[in-house]
């Protein structure tokens, strides 16, 4: 096998960082736009595009099983680039912004899935199937990462910041979309289901089984739920007069990049204990809303880094954790499948800025953290039925 052939699976890996580039550029566009509209406006532009994601990710990934990665992968980077256009020209209306959010959302959810499993099944052709989730959830934590700290900059000191973002991510898209046109596909039609009957049927006994719906169920909506209380609900704690735009970038990259850099160690939890990367990512992510409480009540500049490291902890753990169990239960021919179903319920997480933002006149700012600390620790008490105790033992 060749040098390009083992690197084959950066292909779609980087297409996913693109992808999830154009999706997250938006944190520190939430303050370019405070001025023009209102917070709820606003808050609801960044969890909007989950409007277009969810159907997008449940309807795309079983045809990306049946018909290839590429017939998806390909369209959608441009897609992607379609989405930052829409939001370029948009200015500060929210009706344009939102079909802009809606679009890129529903190239996000075309992407995640289908890229996901194809960069598994590359990572399986150059012998290293196990490193695949992770692979994966470093590419799409990367891309979220990146894209609001060089937006952020973009917008704190270049001319025309409601453009500048937007026109970088479309230039890059455009030259990702061609690096993708030539990976190599990896469903054929000897591995493609004979029938969507079987296929619904082994996929919903994984869906119905103890792991799914004790372990996963509970805990996705934290993997963006911790996310987005530090990405859009933390820095509206904190005021720094002049700084806002590139200060949530700061926060989004310490946030996930500390993400990236647990996610080797989840993956080590996870080989002595399997319930252990889930239990720690919990315990982060109720550590991380009580710091964010504890900014909210005291509007502290320091608190800021060690609450977005706690919430990206739970973050990289519960992302990477959760796709390897993906990658364990799926059936065959359905791994894209299950993927998506697993990315939409991490994405329930994204309505925590609008909800803190909805509630703002019967909850203050540290209550609504408090609140989601305690739901948060009843998901994390919950693992305890997931897994029975010997089998805790062995996993």
């Amino acid at each position: 096998m060749s040098s390009a052939q083992r690197a084959a699976w950066l292909r779609p890996a980087v297409a996913i960082f693109i992808v999830g580039w154009g999706a997250n550029m938006f944190v520190p566009m939430l303050d370019v736009y405070r001025g023009a509209l209102s917070d709820v406006q606003v808050d609801g532009l960044f969890g909007a595009y989950a409007l277009g994601l969810i159907p997008a990710l449940l309807v795309v990934a079983p045809i990306s099983d049946r018909w290839g990665r590429r017939a998806v992968l390909r369209p959608v980077v441009l897609l992607s680039a379609v989405g930052s256009l829409l939001l370029m020209l948009a200015g500060d209306s929210f009706t344009g912004l939102l079909i802009g959010r809606i679009v890129v959302g529903v190239a996000a959810g075309a992407a995640f899935g289908p890229g996901t499993a194809w960069v598994k099944e590359l990572s399986e052709r150059d012998g290293r199937g196990a490193a695949g989730a992770r692979r994966a959830a470093i590419a799409l934590t990367a891309g979220f990462a990146v894209g609001p700290l060089i937006s952020g900059i973009l917008a704190q000191w270049l001319p025309l910041p409601e453009r500048t973002p937007y026109a970088v991510q479309i230039v890059l898209a455009l030259v990702v979309a061609a690096y993708v046109w030539i990976t190599p596909e990896t469903v054929d039609s000897a591995r493609r289901p004979s029938g969507p009957g079987g296929e619904r049927g082994r996929l919903g006994a994984a869906l119905s089984g103890r792991v799914f719906l004790a372990a996963i169920l509970p805990t996705a909506p934290w993997v963006f739920g911790a996310a987005s209380a530090s990405l859009a609900a933390l820095p509206a704690q904190v005021k720094l007069d002049g700084f806002d735009e590139v200060a949530s970038g700061v926060v989004a990259i310490v946030t996930l990049g500390t993400g990236i850099l647990i996610q080797p160690w989840a993956r080590s939890l996870a080989q002595r204990s399997r319930p252990a990367p889930f239990r720690v990512g919990m315990g982060a992510a109720v550590l991380g809303l009580l710091l964010g409480a504890a900014t909210a009540a005291t509007h502290s500049a320091l608190l800021l880094a060690p609450t977005a490291v706690a919430l990206g902890a739970a973050y990289g753990l519960l992302l990477v954790s959760g796709l390897g169990v993906v990658e364990e239960l799926a059936p065959p021919g359905a791994l894209a499948a299950l993927t998506g179903i697993f990315y939409s319920v991490t994405y329930v997480g994204f309505a925590f800025p609008l909800l803190d933002s909805l509630f703002a006149p019967v909850v203050t700012g540290p209550g609504a953290f408090l609140i989601a600390a305690a739901i948060a620790g009843a998901a994390f008490f919950g693992l305890a039925v997931a897994w029975k105790p010997r089998r805790a033992a062995r996993e």
